[in-house]
């Protein structure tokens, strides 16, 4: 096979790494923290469950949008490709880079992570944090270098010990003779109401639960290395996020056997409370190992992300040509360098975790645009060839537009120090893009 052209991906990837990188890029450790905090928020079996289910059907929506999206405009990037073609280069170039900001940080965090969750199972490294997690980024680096084909292979292998780990960890608390359900509100739903009424806790419910769901659009960023994309990313997108839904309405549905609400809700890791229920001493250690497998799957997942995105932005004049060369193993080369120094960067200086907060935000704001281009590319090229439809149009896709709303105001009046942030960032990136755009022009 000849080495692919200079700014053209290498078409090797199928329906088994698009389910893999969307369950690996999905479920993370998010999924074994949050039921505790969620339970305190709801107080209420059913409540909880509904709420679990309600964010499943919010990403199968956004499913059939982004479905038809990436198989109409099948290019690397993701979401920057659909708001570009629908509402202009402006509008592209800033959602390309508020979606590289919020999956370019990503790989310090969970580099840092691992290394913690090392420590829990073998103490005597404590203190090597810091080199342990600069180490894993070192060799996802090479790793990935060497050509994406071993990348995909290792996100599908990680992937598949996620799952039968999560399956082993559900199996088993349904197996274990539970605690009883009394399915009345309880004193934590009390507390939520004198707080400020069961509709705000439902609200900051939902929104812990989408962050823990974020990540089911994985698979659009690999569109352009995909060797048939009009049939494998709609079976990727689905079949993925049924995966990960199922896991996470089942997961929940488990702890709360094992455990009545009261106690997961006072929980800050609810997995590990269940696990030394069930299993005993050792429970504690299964879960830090399930944490581990999780984290190095969403790890191999965003290191190929970011770049994706750098290498789309730059094959458009929005950064530095050289991010758009293609290696001989069809990883685009210098677009992962640069993530990885910044990832580098942020591990030694270890100030990254304050931007976590303002990287929901922005997702929130790509969504929106996401969701927002299916309908202007409706009206605006009716005839352009769509491989798939999304299921529902147009109301999935409203519902899913109103829902980001939703979030978007509910951050900016319970963040409103990262709204300014977004705006600010905002306000900058214009004349950035005049810039660009008057070098693309002398070029």
């Amino acid at each position: 096979m000849k080495p692919p052209a200079k700014h053209e991906l290498k078409k090797v990837l199928g329906v088994a790494f698009g389910i893999a990188v969307l369950v690996g890029g999905t479920i993370g450790v998010g999924i074994l923290r949050n039921p505790g905090s969620i339970a305190q928020l709801l107080g209420n079996y059913w409540l909880i469950i509904g709420c679990w289910i309600f964010g499943g059907i919010y990403v199968l929506m956004g499913v059939g949008t982004y479905a038809e999206l990436a198989t109409m405009l099948p290019k690397a990037g993701g979401a920057y490709n659909y708001v570009k073609r629908a509402f202009g280069n402006y509008f592209g170039f800033l959602t390309g880079w508020f979606d590289y900001i919020l999956n370019g940080i990503a790989p310090a965090y969970f580099c840092i992570v691992i290394g913690e969750y090392i420590v829990l199972l073998f103490p005597s490294l404590k203190g090597y944090e810091t080199i342990m997690a600069c180490s894993f980024l070192a060799a996802f680096t090479l790793l990935h270098m060497s050509g994406v084909k071993n990348g995909s292979i290792t996100q599908q292998v990680t992937s598949v010990i996620k799952v039968i780990f999560f399956a082993g960890l559900i199996i088993s608390c349904f197996v274990f003779n539970g605690h009883p359900q009394n399915n009345i509100q309880d004193e934590v739903l009390a507390k939520s109401v004198i707080k400020g009424g069961v509709f705000i806790a439902i609200l900051k419910a939902i929104q812990l639960i989408v962050g823990t769901y974020d990540g089911w659009m994985a698979v659009s960023f690999f569109a352009e290395e995909d060797k048939d994309p009009g049939k494998n990313i709609p079976k990727s997108l689905y079949t993925g996020a049924i995966i990960v839904i199922l896991i996470y309405v089942l997961i929940n549905m488990a702890f709360l056997h094992v455990l009545p609400v009261s106690a997961i809700a006072n929980a800050p890791l609810a997995a590990s409370d269940v696990a030394k229920v069930v299993f005993g001493n050792t429970g504690a250690v299964f879960v830090t190992v399930i944490a581990i497998f999780s984290l190095l799957s969403i790890l191999n997942a965003y290191m190929m992300i970011p770049a994706r995105i750098l290498f789309g932005l730059s094959r458009d004049g929005f950064f530095i040509s050289k991010a758009a060369i293609i290696n001989k193993g069809g990883t685009p080369i210098f677009a992962l360098l640069i993530s990885s120094l910044l990832n580098m960067v942020l591990i030694i200086v270890g100030s990254f975790e304050g931007l976590f907060s303002l990287a929901v935000f922005m997702a929130v704001i790509v969504l929106g645009l996401a969701f927002a281009s299916l309908i202007k590319l409706r009206l605006k090229e009716p005839d352009l060839p769509r491989p798939y439809k999304a299921w529902g149009y147009p109301w999935t896709t409203i519902i899913t537009i109103l829902v980001s709303v939703g979030l978007f105001i509910g951050f900016a009046f319970s963040d409103f120090k990262n709204f300014v942030i977004i705006i600010t960032i905002t306000l900058i990136s214009y004349p950035a893009f005049v810039l660009l755009n008057r070098k693309n022009k002398k070029q």
